[in-house]
């Protein structure tokens, strides 16, 4: 039996989930959270073979929790569930030690195969994103312009383009307003933009936020 954590802020979502895994013989549903501090209680209380968790969570960046699940408990696979499309996160989310990655709106075709392969040590992603990355690594795909950015510019950007000012991302990352700006700075640069409606509008346009 596969016992999954499932970590969303959305209870119709987290119900959804539930309700589809339940119709599965060989899994179940041991523990729910909807915030990255309850799932890291339950994680602790709980035996807990595979977590399914959204990448956008209300009290923390779900790539940073990630990469601190992933040192705390190496051996637990992570599969990142999202709204975003893959090729613009799920690389991230690999590469932050994810196991996988599955877009929300094809996860009633998707996630119970990309369950039972990260269960038994295996890695999951789409055959649209393997195409991607086999592409990109041959040099038959250009990189886009976000994709240059490190992972907290990234991060910076992903803020920038939801609104939120420079002082406020400063107090959410626990950094100086100072060097957020410096971040700030070197997106644009990297990003050959000069404002941030044109971040803004950019975001939108590759659906990298929500419209």
């Amino acid at each position: 039996m596969i016992d999954i954590l499932v970590v969303d802020d959305h209870p119709i979502v987290r119900n959804g989930l539930k309700q589809m895994l339940s119709e599965e013989r060989d899994i179940r549903v041991t523990g729910e959270a909807e915030n990255g501090g309850e799932m890291l209680r339950l994680l602790e209380e709980r035996k807990i073979d595979v977590i399914v968790m959204d990448l956008s969570l209300p009290d923390r960046n779900g790539l940073d929790l990630l990469e601190e699940v992933k040192t705390r408990y190496p051996e637990k696979p992570v599969l990142m569930l999202s709204i975003h499309r893959e090729e613009h996160f799920g690389s991230r989310a690999l590469k932050a030690g994810a196991a996988g990655y599955v877009n929300k709106r094809t996860a009633g075709r998707d996630l119970i195969a990309a369950i039972r392969k990260v269960a038994t040590g295996g890695m999951y992603i789409s055959v649209e994103m393997a195409e991607r990355l086999a592409f990109k690594v041959g040099g038959g795909l250009s990189e886009l312009p976000h994709e240059s950015l490190s992972e907290r510019e990234f991060q910076v950007f992903c803020m920038i383009s939801e609104g939120i000012k420079l002082i406020d991302i400063a107090k959410e990352l626990s950094l100086s307003e100072t060097t957020v700006s410096t971040y700030r700075t070197r997106i644009l640069k990297k990003m050959d933009m000069q404002s941030d409606s044109e971040l803004i509008r950019y975001a939108v346009r590759n659906c990298l936020i929500e419209d």
